[in-house]
């Protein structure tokens, strides 16, 4: 197994009016996955969204689906939670039009309560999202909750896998550059990295780690408040997280995440990055294992 890659919704070099079209398209340049992006509200009718799903099915691109922007699994107030739970069933429905089997859901703000309570809270949301859900029939649907970019928002590494040890069919979504967002550029380097990786594999087993979800791209922070805008590769400043060392380590690892790009414009492009320097990882590693050839006098 490997990693998969693609980026999240169509980028500016997408050369078709339709989403429908994205799969074949991505499959063309050497893509893998494709996330459907439902961050500003559910705007997709069924036909659509079984178009979406029938071609990547012919094209064999994996989907995945990003909720709404707006849940808030903290929000102690139930008419909000209501909401939140319309949101994510909505999503579900509309990731099981696509077959789609992932949908990504943001875990919340702080909303001037401590991480623990606001934590505790999220708990308790996400245990009626789940009942929801399986109520609704998308019980076969992965929820993801995402690690967030915002030192006031719910959603450091240590939240999020809480948050997973609820269901064994729950995953992270882990992204990195959320994480070297809301850390001040501190989670970064091969040792941050593996201990992350690491973190991981001790929260939820080898099994589930390793099929992580996650999204990566650049990011620029400020130092008082976490994630200020997503970058591209392209971009100069010094902006980061650097891919190389976790595509190193995810490779050496034999782990077999999902990985969607979110960079500002150029997501497939350099989901492509990403992707030719993770096979080079994996090619390094398989030199290394291959014993040296003996040769008679």
């Amino acid at each position: 197994m490997s990693a998969l890659f693609g980026p999240a919704g169509n980028a500016e070099n997408f050369p078709y009016k339709s989403s429908a079209d994205a799969p074949s398209w991505l499959r063309e340049i050497g893509l893998d996955c494709y996330e459907y992006q439902c961050g500003k509200g559910i705007h997709v009718g069924e036909d659509t969204a079984r178009r979406v799903g029938q071609a990547a099915a012919q094209h064999g691109i994996v989907l995945s689906l990003h909720a709404p922007y707006f849940i808030n699994l903290a929000n102690p107030d139930r008419e909000a939670l209501q909401k939140t739970i319309g949101y994510i069933t909505g999503a579900c429905l509309v990731a099981d039009w696509m077959g789609a089997r992932r949908v990504v859901i943001h875990s919340g703000a702080l909303m001037k309560r401590t991480r623990r309570e606001a934590l505790d809270i999220a708990l308790a949301s996400l245990r009626d999202v789940i009942a929801a859900c399986d109520g609704a029939g998308f019980g076969h649907i992965t929820l993801c909750p995402e690690t967030m970019g915002k030192i006031n928002q719910l959603g450091d590494l240590d939240e999020v896998l809480e948050l997973c040890t609820l269901d064994g069919r729950l995953l992270p979504c882990v992204d990195f550059g959320h994480l070297y967002a809301r850390s001040l550029g501190a989670d970064e380097g091969a040792e941050a990295l593996e201990r992350m990786l690491d973190q991981m594999e001790a929260a939820l087993g080898l099994e589930r780690a390793s099929h992580f979800h996650s999204h990566f791209s650049h990011i620029e922070f400020t130092p008082g408040g976490g994630e200020k805008c997503h970058r591209t590769f392209a971009d100069d400043g010094g902006y980061g997280p650097d891919w190389t060392p976790l595509a190193e380590a995810v490779a050496r690892r034999g782990w077999s995440p999902t990985f969607i790009c979110e960079s500002a414009g150029t997501q497939a492009e350099d989901a492509l990055t990403m992707k030719k320097i993770y096979q080079d990882k994996q090619n390094e590693g398989r030199r290394a294992d291959k014993p040296p050839v003996c040769r008679g006098d």
